[in-house]
């Protein structure tokens, strides 16, 4: 390797740091969020890459354990997305989300994570733009968070108690 095949920051023995982006797993209600992700796609909208999409049948479905072994798999972000009230195809499901949504918040509380590592949305299958929009922020927003305080060694020093708040928070 020739000194005309490395940049300029390499020849003078300085190296830039390696770029990190935020791991944002999205939990979308089938009917209207994840719909709306599609539009997002179809549409050719630009968003940011770094998320993984789990489609659930109603963001209703979404109950703590569910987020916290996000977080304990290495997310530094969760989003949970489902439909707008009054358009639930279960009713009465994004009620019960905000309601397990409370509690997941306390919980995450209680570990030391930071709030804005978790966000509730509403997010109808027509709304391909707003969805764009709220992936937008919420990755900016972990961005600026940077990466979680969870690490590898301190979850598996807590996992017991993890699995133990969940199943707490579950019968309540």
């Amino acid at each position: 390797m020739t000194s005309k095949n490395l940049s300029p920051k390499r020849q003078r023995g300085v190296t830039s740091p390696p770029s990190w982006e935020p791991s944002i797993v999205v939990f979308a209600c089938n009917w209207c969020s994840y719909a709306g992700a599609d539009t997002a796609g179809v549409s050719r909208i630009q968003h940011q890459p770094h998320f993984r999409m789990i489609r659930v049948m109603c963001s209703g479905r979404i109950q703590p354990g569910f987020v916290l072994r996000a977080f304990e798999k290495g997310a530094d972000g969760v989003l949970v997305s489902g439909c707008h009230f009054g358009d639930c195809h279960y009713i009465f499901g994004n009620e019960r989300a905000v309601e397990q949504f409370e509690k997941t918040k306390n919980v995450v509380k209680l570990l030391g994570l930071e709030e804005g590592r978790l966000r509730l949305e509403w997010i109808s299958a027509a709304e391909g733009a707003r969805f764009a929009e709220v992936i937008n922020e919420f990755t900016d927003q972990v961005r600026k968070l940077g990466p979680s305080k969870l690490s590898a060694r301190k979850l598996s020093a807590i996992s017991y108690q993890l699995s133990a708040i969940s199943q707490r928070v579950r019968r309540s």
